[in-house]
């Protein structure tokens, strides 16, 4: 959960904040919207951000029926009519998985339901040392060999998404990044702004006041690391929360393997990425977990917090990062504010 109640390292006086904090996407979200010359304007926004999110909830799960993400899954047409809103996160979508050489894949969203992630999560997950002890060697991820997500296509003047009758989707985390990116498009104007959208955090406001943005651990919420951010965003992306042990005694959790369908375990257990835009920062995220030790850092360019299921715990600086094979663009925005998942020791060495 996000709480923060005034400016540190700003020389501005205290300005009223408007903050909501509630459930949604199967976490907590927090929308905050402060201006000290317009506390009305700043109360409304804050107020429109949280309906909206709560909206976008019901219009994009996937355990929803009547969810418009429901409603295309199960169109037995190649092509279908989409909102401009859904248009934009496939699109996102996408570029992810080009951008990622298809690591980052929305074409899972059958393995994810074999894998047990068929219902809303509730709980903090398993025990990740019990997790961990039970899983299989570590190897990083790959892609699927089929490369699925390029039978997908966007339409923008027509409107619509084509793919295969029966190629699923699963939006995922990308679809958090793309909300706050939106909202935030709508709040520049405001002195300042935090969107934390389930732990796709973007901060940012004309004011440029200083945000601390709290990085939390895997499996307890001590603080791994602190960024302070006048703008940009931080996301948060780990195999601890939505987690579990299946009835075979075999540990899984919601980030998958696309070359074989099955919960992955590289060798990192989370990842935290700073980067412009809330999107851009969630796939950073999950590719560093993805990838695995070896290559984890070099998707964190814009800097970021690595967890590795040694117990080891390594802040990777801009200038530390090598270029990944595929560089990330640039879906939306920019900003953040707290991100969940590891604990374990700390230690600010980068592993070697």
């Amino acid at each position: 959960m996000t709480t923060v109640r005034s400016f540190p390292g700003s020389a501005a006086p205290a300005r009223p904040e408007h903050c909501h904090t509630f459930d949604c996407f199967g976490g907590r979200c927090t929308v905050i919207v402060a201006d000290a010359a317009r506390l009305a304007d700043a109360a409304a926004a804050a107020a429109m951000a949280r309906r909206a999110l709560l909206a976008w909830h019901q219009r994009f799960s996937r355990f929803i029926e009547a969810s418009e993400l429901s409603r295309l899954n199960r169109d037995p047409a190649a092509t279908v009519a989409v909102s401009p809103l859904m248009r934009r996160v496939v699109e996102t979508a996408l570029a992810a998985a080009h951008d990622t050489g298809g690591l980052v894949d929305i074409t899972l969203a059958d393995e994810i339901a074999l894998a047990g992630y068929e219902d809303h999560f509730d709980g903090e997950g398993a025990d990740l040392g019990a997790a961990l002890a039970a899983a299989p060697p570590r190897a990083p991820a790959a892609p699927h060999p089929d490369e699925r997500w390029r039978r997908i296509t966007v339409d923008p003047r027509a409107g619509t998404v084509r793919r295969p009758p029966g190629l699923r989707i699963d939006v995922g985390g990308i679809a958090k990044g793309v909300f706050a990116d939106e909202l935030a498009a709508m709040l520049e104007g405001f002195d300042a702004y935090v969107l934390d959208c389930a732990g796709d955090v973007r901060v940012g406001g004309r004011a440029g006041l200083v945000r601390p943005v709290h990085i939390a651990g895997a499996t307890r919420p001590e603080r791994l690391h602190t960024f302070a951010l006048t703008r940009g965003a931080v996301a948060t992306s780990g195999i601890s929360r939505r987690s579990w042990i299946g009835p075979d005694g075999r540990p899984g959790h919601h980030l998958l393997d696309p070359r074989t369908g099955a919960p992955v375990f590289s060798g990192v257990v989370q990842a935290s990425a700073l980067a412009p835009t809330a999107a851009q920062a969630e796939v950073l995220a999950k590719a560093a977990v993805l990838s695995g030790p070896a290559r984890a850092a070099e998707w964190l360019r814009h800097g970021g917090v690595i967890v590795y299921d040694d117990g080891r715990c390594a802040r990777v600086d801009p200038a530390e990062a090598a270029a990944p094979t595929r560089a990330p663009s640039q879906p939306a925005t920019s900003s953040s504010t707290v991100s969940r998942s590891g604990s374990l020791k700390i230690s600010w060495k980068r592993p070697s």
